[in-house]
């Protein structure tokens, strides 16, 4: 009931232009639509205009007495974003399925969930390299995400060779897996 009231707060700001609410949405929600718009051929760019547009297109409803929100604010949002940007998608030839409003309709609901599972997931990933401890962290960051090649790591770390490396590396990875899972489970 609370978190109902909120977003019922939210959306008379929202009608009144109220520059705090502005930036409490975005807050809360370009996340959401960033990740959606790079997993699906965009940019960071390309996201802040389809959230842009979403925002545009939520301001002007809510400006109407009729507009009555039977979900909440980020599902409506994901759902105006993800029209926007699949419709971008295809009038660049990037996407041939045709567009179906009830085809995207039900489909919101179950991509906010997978999302948030991803969310999820990736902060308990975080929370598991963090925890991991040095050298593994640093090791598996730079192979995975500073995309460094084993040599290179080798001599950043002051392995014998490559091989001792890439060994070291999959004993890291084995930790950071056990970490992760650990985790995991507790929150299923």
């Amino acid at each position: 009931m609370k978190a109902e009231l909120n977003e019922q707060a939210l959306l008379k700001g929202l009608a009144n232009n109220d520059s705090k609410v502005v930036e409490t949405l975005y807050k809360s929600h370009f996340n959401m639509i960033q990740h959606f718009v790079i997993n699906n051929n965009g940019s960071f760019d390309d996201a802040r205009d389809v959230f842009q547009e979403g925002m545009i297109a939520l301001y002007e409803k809510v400006q109407s007495e009729s507009f009555v929100l039977t979900c909440q604010i980020k599902t409506y949002l994901f759902s105006i974003c993800k029209h926007v940007w699949l419709k971008r998608l295809h009038q660049m030839g990037k996407y041939s399925s045709p567009l179906s409003v009830q085809e995207d309709s039900i489909s919101v609901e179950e991509d906010l969930m997978d999302l948030e599972k991803k969310d999820a997931a990736f902060a308990i990933m975080d929370r598991a390299l963090n925890s991991l401890g040095e050298p593994c962290k640093s090791l598996l960051e730079g192979y995975y995400i500073n995309k460094k090649g084993m040599q290179e790591l080798a001599a950043d770390f002051g392995y014998t060779n490559a091989d001792n490396a890439k060994n070291q590396k999959y004993k890291c990875l084995l930790r950071l897996k056990k970490l992760f899972f650990a985790q995991y489970n507790i929150g299923d």
